[in-house]
């Protein structure tokens, strides 16, 4: 029989069972506990099998919707995880193999198995270092805890994550999804980036205990706390932490770096930037007057080489930033990403091409590469949130400023910089990171940034692009990510630098520099003892900033080095390249 629901309760009616009903559904389903619901939500009064297959026929279809949901979540993950491992392959395998080919066709011959070298151990390196320290200073923390807004504080040497990627866990807090072995993965391929930065920056001089020391302390450490603080969800400057009433810490809004332009390339370009000032120029890249002396880089073939393949590594670097891309929400920030980071690029590299050929009336295969990489270190904070018209913009300027600053880096601060490792990717590091304030657009912002720190009224607080009419906090979240990067790598690395010099343990005696690393360290050479073929010049010959009114000289040739050189050298202009 039936009776009214309760006051207060849906409008729902509620059966109910005499004692003889009540019996025959016991008897039926097997428990009283399962018969009283039988009872309570189905009409017994006909006869107890009909209700009680009504009732497992609707227990049927809650089940088959529950199998659904779970099979779609199941799917939905593996497509992350797989979409998260394929990206983190493209930035290791062809970024890590560019930063070696185009710091080995950057540099002289003499050099260039020592250079290789020590780009594999960054990777080596680093992998032992951010599997031990790194990664728990970047994104650890206690479960149903939040570590503080400095530095991480747990999974040491992935304790936590082997606990979260076991099929058996019984941990409920941040699970295989956030802190599995792909997430670690994906991180590390990051900070092997960071870390092969300086390589060529120090290249030609640099000891080799010296590096493996820089190599382990910058990814145990000094980028696992630049992490931290921008991409941990309780980082101080992070756009993901959401600890003030569903803002973030800083300004209520964090900053955007999508991708790593500040924690990934100002931090390298930082850390180059000291390791080269502190261990001071090559054996005769200045005259006793301070005057620039050339000392080009072997093969301009290795550049190009190096450079579409870390153009090809920047498809996982930057999209891959989404580490999502199973809803269509995330395939539309995914795809979009693509889009800029290559527009960019293009930008970028025709502007090189076009400024030199306007100065020179030549055209510089070189000053292309490096200008198609300015572009892509420039969008890759701001990749997500900026419209294809500016990021057409983001690598024009791009362009200007590594055109600029690698003029400014060796001919005013007098740092021998051989591959331009800080003009690129400091300073357009620093370009990059000011971008998304000037030009981030409010509906992009919203659907990257609205469900975290920067709150779902994003633009009623006009927290975009100030080009847009935004207010000022997006920008000077920026800039203030910007100076405390460069302010904390900058002493770290200095100090860490600075020992090994006062130590004597930083750079290669005279007669080992003088002779190449490859003979001396490696008692072989990387061509297998095979004469370059050589025209030109010595120091100085063949155009370069000096003799050409500030500008670099036009071509790609070999030529010898500077007196007391003895190596066959190579014409790469004034110190373009990359690392």
């Amino acid at each position: 029989m039936a009776s009214p629901a309760p006051s207060g309760s849906p409008p729902l009616v509620i059966y109910s069972c005499t004692d003889e009903q009540m019996l025959e559904v016991t008897e039926l389903v097997g428990d009283s506990a399962t018969a009283a619901i039988v009872c309570s939500q189905y009409d017994c009064s006909f006869t107890a099998v009909s209700c009680v297959l009504k009732y497992l026929a609707a227990q049927q279809a809650d089940l088959s919707e529950q199998m659904d949901g779970t099979a779609k979540a199941e799917v939905a993950l593996s497509l992350d995880v797989a979409f998260l491992l394929f990206s983190a392959y493209l930035v290791f395998g062809p970024m890590q193999l560019g930063f070696a080919l185009l710091c080995a066709g950057a540099i002289r011959s003499k050099n260039s198995m020592n250079v290789l070298m020590k780009n594999i151990l960054d990777a080596c390196t680093g992998a032992i270092g951010f599997y031990l320290f790194g990664y728990a200073f970047a994104f650890g923390h206690h479960a149903n805890q939040t570590s503080n807004a400095f530095i991480g504080d747990h999974n040491f040497a992935l304790s936590y994550t082997t606990q979260v990627s076991s099929l058996d866990s019984n941990v409920s807090y941040d699970g295989f999804a956030t802190q599995g072995w792909h997430v670690f993965f994906f991180q590390w391929s990051f900070c092997a980036a960071a870390t092969t930065i300086v390589s060529g920056a120090v290249a030609e001089r640099c000891t080799f205990q010296a590096y493996l020391a820089y190599a382990f302390f910058i990814s145990s450490f000094v980028y696992p706390v630049v992490v931290h603080w921008v991409w941990s969800a309780s980082g101080w400057l992070s756009a993901f932490n959401t600890s003030r009433d569903g803002y973030a810490l800083l300004l209520q809004t964090g900053a955007i770096d999508f991708a790593g332009g500040g924690v990934v390339h100002l931090t390298g370009g930082m850390a180059a930037l000291m390791g080269a000032w502190i261990i001071g120029p090559r054996i005769g890249r200045f005259d006793a007057s301070g005057k620039v002396n050339e000392m080009k880089g072997h093969s301009a073939t290795l550049v190009v080489m190096g450079t579409f393949l870390l153009w090809f590594g920047f498809y996982g670097f930057n999209p891959g930033s989404n580490l999502t891309i199973a809803t269509t929400a995330s395939a539309i920030v995914v795809s979009r990403v693509a889009v800029t980071t290559t527009l960019s690029a293009g930008a970028a590299g025709l502007t090189g091409l076009f400024w030199r050929y306007m100065r020179t009336s030549t055209w510089d295969t070189v000053l292309v590469c490096n200008c198609c990489l300015a572009g892509l270190v420039g969008i890759t904070c701001s990749c997500s949130v900026v419209e294809p018209w500016a990021a057409l913009i983001c690598g024009f300027v791009a362009a200007f400023v590594f055109i600029g600053f690698e003029y400014v880096v060796l001919y005013k601060m007098k740092i021998d910089d051989p591959v331009s490792a800080v003009a690129l990717h400091l300073f357009c590091g620093v370009w990059g990171l000011l971008f998304p304030g000037l030009l981030a657009q409010p509906t992009y912002v919203a659907d990257v940034y609205g469900a975290y720190g920067f709150g779902p009224d994003v633009k009623g607080s006009k927290k975009f692009g100030i080009l847009y009419g935004g207010h000022g906090q997006v920008l000077l979240c920026q800039v203030i990510e910007a100076l405390s990067i460069c302010a904390w790598v900058g002493v770290m690395m200095g100090a860490f630098f600075g020992l090994l010099k006062v130590a004597k343990r930083l750079r290669v005696p005279v007669d080992q520099e003088l002779a190449g690393l490859d003979v001396s360290k490696h008692t072989k050479e990387a061509y297998n003892g095979a004469i370059m073929p050589t025209a030109g010049g010595g120091a100085g010959g063949g155009g370069g900033y000096g003799s050409n009114g500030g500008e670099r000289g036009s071509g790609f040739y070999t030529g010898a080095g500077p007196a007391g050189d003895t190596s066959t050298g190579g014409g790469h202009a004034a110190n373009g390249g990359y690392d």
